[in-house]
């Protein structure tokens, strides 16, 4: 996997060029990483589907379904909401910030400088601006490039400042999503909404849902039409004020799940330092309690009728506390039975998970042929039950596709793209 020396004097250079920014290392350190990634880039697909097939809106809101959303009782909108929704996200997140110190431990012994992860996040800045504005706005690599950036000025910090400094960071997250994000929730949904003195904040919530709306109708008539330019052009002129004010409303979240899983790395979490017992123990409590946390924000959301703002509530505001349990159960326990997974699929799964990458934005442009009115035109036609169906089908390609390339390849193809782009050199892509 690794290349001789190159222009700029690095030698065995890591290969440093997959979605989560973390280098693939010998099974000896990392027995889990491969695999890791490759749950992570099927599930997040799993929890983006509803958002590739139907309007924006309907990720969390079902009544933005184009059709019958064919769960009449929520039911599978609250099993998604508990199983998926949110872990796949902090495990990438998780993921990103190990590679990151791992990427940079393994540059500093070969005598390079943070500009060299300087540049390569820029590049993944490019990428992700690539990926918003042309393929699909749900992207997630414009803001991961954005923080790493900032993170570089924690990169030297001792491992126990990074997990308290993450810690406490994500702690300030917890409550300021659950105040900020439950404010409108409260005006819209309750009876606090009717006190005297609130009608123009309902006014202006009502305003802003309505606007969510036209916005939505907009889009899908030109996805519908086929109209990929008048697509790219609404996003470019109404799109950009959204992706900037997402990086400061995520900042809570996602730097200090990065940090965190710095710290992890550092301390031999991904390299099974530690005990495996207790890994298993603390990974099924913090499933079970980062679930039961879910399962009663679902609940709540749904006995309220699951309206806009309910909804909005339930995952941004609402989750965070049980978010990181989940997140961190869900990677102690990969990492404890990862190993175990040998056979035919766990190394096909393996296998997508070194071209994560690849597989994530390549997952992006096969919904787009899905669903787009100049190719399938499926937008808005399927239901949810239907939906899940097409995230099977595209998992059984991305097992199919990344194992025989990978055997016969050194890299994915973005990751190879992305590895040259790094380097300033042309590698070598045939094994």
């Amino acid at each position: 996997m690794n290349d001789a020396a190159t222009a700029d004097g690095f030698s065995e250079l890591p290969d440093d060029t997959d979605l989560v920014i973390a280098p693939v290392q010998t099974a000896e350190r990392l027995p889990a990483l491969d695999f890791i990634r490759g749950i992570a880039v099927m599930g997040i697909l799993a929890a983006n589907i509803v958002a590739f097939g139907q309007p924006f809106d309907a990720y969390m809101y079902p009544a933005a379904f184009l059709t019958d959303t064919g769960d009449p009782d929520g039911w599978m909108w609250v099993a998604q909401f508990v199983l998926i929704d949110g872990k796949m996200r902090g495990l990438f997140t998780l993921l990103f910030g190990a590679g990151l110190y791992l990427f940079m431990e393994r540059a500093w012994a070969r005598g390079a400088t943070r500009k060299l992860q300087a540049w390569r996040l820029i590049i993944l800045i490019a990428f992700g601006l690539i990926h918003f504005y042309l393929i699909w706005p749900g992207d997630i690599l414009f803001y991961y490039g954005v923080y790493g950036l900032v993170l570089l000025a924690c990169m030297k910090w001792e491992a126990a400042t990074q997990m308290k400094v993450g810690l406490f960071g994500y702690g300030l997250g917890v409550l300021f999503y659950a105040v900020v994000m439950s404010l409108p929730w409260l005006i819209m949904d309750t009876g606090f909404g009717q006190m005297e003195g609130m009608e123009e904040g309902r006014a202006n919530l009502q305003t802003g849902m309505e606007d969510a709306f036209a916005m939505s109708a907009r889009m899908t008539e030109l996805i519908r039409s086929g109209d990929y330019g008048g697509v790219i052009a609404l996003r470019i002129s109404e799109f950009a004020g959204q992706q900037t004010s997402s990086i400061f409303l995520f900042f809570l979240e996602t730097v200090p799940i990065m940090l965190i899983g710095m710290a992890l790395y550092r301390m031999g979490f991904f390299s099974g330092a530690f005990d495996a017992a207790k890994m298993k123990k603390w990974g099924w409590i913090g499933m079970i309690v980062g679930a039961m946390g879910y399962l009663v924000a679902a609940l709540a959301a749904k006995a309220g009728g699951l309206t806009y703002y309910g909804t909005l509530a339930a995952f941004v505001g609402w989750t965070p506390l049980s978010q990181l349990p989940a997140v961190l159960g869900l990677a102690a326990l990969l990492v404890v039975y990862a190993p175990s997974a040998t056979g035919w699929l766990g190394e096909r799964v393996r296998a997508a998970g070194r071209a994560a990458f690849t597989n994530y934005l390549g997952t992006s442009v096969v919904m787009m042929f899905v669903f787009h009115g100049w190719g399938l035109g499926l937008f808005g036609e399927l239901n949810r039950p239907q939906l899940y169906g097409v995230v099977l089908l595209t998992c059984a390609l991305m097992l199919a596709w990344s194992k025989p390339w990978l055997d016969r390849f050194g890299y994915g193809p973005l990751e190879w793209l992305w590895r040259c782009l790094t380097y300033r050199t042309v590698f070598s892509l045939r094994r």
